[in-house]
């Protein structure tokens, strides 16, 4: 909270004026060129709408399309597309008022496509959203990406909305840029730390005899797993869990090391969330 995210957009759309350098948008200063600015993009707030609290949601959009001057053929091919993409039938002829949350961001994000922009600034687009509504979004602005070409820049606090949407991530810690590239790349900077989860095959009277020898037992009983690179941090039974740094050494490698020792019965990689990633991030700008 308080990053600037919100900020960056209404500065990036021409509705604030900073106090100081500039920023462009399609190559225009946003602020000095509304109009020209407005008509090649599609804004929404998550929590303020842009539509008309007592008129039916496809009034609303008959209006955006005279606000923006949107040929009749072109509006009635769009619109038949955001009926599509995001199932807008079932309410469209419904007050705005009696709208839920879900079916008001659907019908915000119509408003904002219905004169073709190229490109949608989103804040907050899931914000209070149930967990099926947010997939709906989230597929709707994928299509979009994907099919149409629209650029999606968006601000979001759900960090599932950055890992299932963006190919950049831009993070700002009071008002500065400390990130800007892709998922990987910060998984790589900030999020290391990974787990190996071995499962182990029943092991042979032998197999059980060269551990015996070979390991320090634990107080449970149960050998832990020796391996390079590697520090074993709970076991259950024959399932162990190896933690390990990628930037010493590779999954890959620790799996061929893990294959040579013991006998499997399945391995899994487990990488850090990405709220596991960002937490270090900011983690580490504080030490």
């Amino acid at each position: 909270n308080g990053a600037g995210k919100s900020t960056t957009i209404k500065m990036l759309t021409g509705i604030l004026v900073p106090d100081s350098g500039t920023a462009t948008t399609l190559g225009l200063v946003p602020w000095q060129s509304r109009r020209s600015v407005a008509k090649r993009i599609g804004v929404v707030f998550g929590q303020r709408t842009q539509l008309w609290w007592d008129l039916p949601l496809s009034d609303s959009l008959d209006l955006v399309r005279h606000m923006y001057g949107v040929p009749a053929q072109l509006f009635a091919e769009n619109l038949t597309t955001c009926r599509e993409l995001l199932d807008l039938d079932p309410f469209l002829d419904r007050p705005v008022r009696q709208l839920s949350l879900g079916q008001r961001m659907r019908g915000d994000l119509a408003a904002a496509l219905i004169h073709d922009p190229e490109i949608l600034f989103l804040d907050e687009p899931t914000i209070g959203l149930d967990l099926v509504a947010k997939a709906r979004i989230r597929d709707a602005l994928t299509h979009l990406n994907q099919s149409r070409g629209v650029t999606v820049l968006l601000t979001t606090h759900d960090l599932a909305d950055v890992a299932r949407l963006c190919q950049r991530v831009l993070l700002i810690d009071h008002g500065r840029v400390v990130h800007d590239g892709g998922l990987e790349a910060l998984r790589t900077q900030f999020g290391s730390g990974c787990t190996l989860v071995v499962d182990l095959a029943e092991p042979s009277a032998s197999d059980k005899a060269h551990r015996h020898d070979a390991h320090e037992t634990s107080e449970r009983g149960v050998s832990p797993l020796v391996v390079p690179g590697a520090t074993e941090t709970r076991s259950e039974g024959n399932r162990h869990w190896l933690a390990f740094d990628r930037r010493e050494v590779s999954a890959s490698d620790l799996i061929a090391s893990v294959a040579s020792r013991y006998p499997l019965s399945d391995l899994t990689l487990e990488e850090p969330d990405i709220e596991t990633v960002i937490a270090g991030l900011y983690a580490s700008r504080t030490e």
